[in-house]
């Protein structure tokens, strides 16, 4: 199997796990293409990392590999849908950070992972995104978000107003610190610790998340995928963050921008004994009395 590697620079504690994969992956005889900044940052830490090539752009992996490993947490899990993009290579992630809904396999589960991954005993689940296209290009070719996509104030305390069409009918003027676009994948991260609601994967929705809001009434809403946002943005500063997961640019207050479903798919790896409710009670410990811990 040939599988590609991403990663970020990873702390001494780690680097016993980081080891493990390797050798594992080796074992199985898998064919490695990691990613170039990851494989220079390895190169004098980890042993017999026997690797076919480095890569640094998803063109050089579209078509060329089956699957790619990602090593860290949820954010390093995000960063290679950039590297993903269209090209519908799975993604697996091995969770070497904290909580990990996307990277959802444990640090204890590597060898029965790998060993799963490379025999292909595995399903796939497919998960929507978001797209963002502004009368100026602010993302570029990168203008998509797997988790959510977020409008917040940059450099004063005062708060911001969003105007928030949908489909072009007014929906509403939120007073706020900011606004969160979700997909059911991304209701589980940001949307969720600002009040929002978890929405399970192939919903067919988007949920519309105010930050800190002025008015106590607005509450976050649950729309069909199918409809088009737009937002036009008020406030005292000038300049406002718009980040699509964790990329993050500044935008000036004029700009009307519109977030809709984008025309392609992310696949996610599942292992047969893992399901989106077995990570979902894990992580959110439900089921266990906490007053045993």
């Amino acid at each position: 199997m040939k599988i590609a590697i991403y990663g970020r620079e990873f702390s001494a504690a780690t680097l016993p796990y980081v080891q493990q994969i390797f050798d594992e992956l080796n074992k199985q005889g898998a064919e490695l293409l990691i990613y170039k900044k990851f494989s220079q940052f390895i190169s004098d830490k980890v042993r017999h990392v026997q690797m076919r090539g480095t890569f640094s752009h998803y063109s050089e992996i579209k078509g060329a590999v089956d699957v790619m490993l990602s090593l860290g947490g949820d954010g390093t899990m995000l960063d290679t849908v950039t590297l993903i993009r269209d090209s519908n290579i799975p993604i697996i992630g091995i969770n070497l950070g904290r909580l990990g809904f996307l990277a959802s396999i444990s640090k204890d589960d590597i060898a029965t992972a790998i060993k799963s991954l490379v025999t292909g005993d595995y399903t796939i689940d497919s998960r929507d995104l978001l797209q963002v296209e502004t009368d100026t290009p602010v993302f570029g070719d990168e203008n998509f978000a797997l988790n959510d996509l977020t409008i917040h104030r940059r450099d004063n305390s005062a708060m911001m107003i969003i105007h928030a069409y949908l489909n072009g009918e007014f929906l509403n003027s939120y007073w706020a610190d900011g606004l969160i676009v979700a997909t059911p994948t991304g209701s589980t991260a940001y949307s969720l610790s600002c009040g929002g609601p978890i929405v399970f994967p192939k919903s067919e929705n988007f949920v519309v998340t105010p930050i800190s809001p002025h008015n106590l009434n607005v509450r976050p809403v649950v729309i069909s995928d199918s409809y088009t946002l737009t937002f036009e943005l008020e406030g005292r500063s000038s300049k406002y963050l718009l980040s699509c997961d964790s990329r993050t640019e500044v935008i000036d207050c004029s700009m009307r921008f519109n977030v809709s479903k984008a025309d392609f798919q992310i696949n996610l790896v599942r292992l047969k004994n893992e399901s989106y409710l077995s990570t979902l009670r894990n992580k959110m410990l439900w089921g266990i009395d906490t007053r045993n811990y």
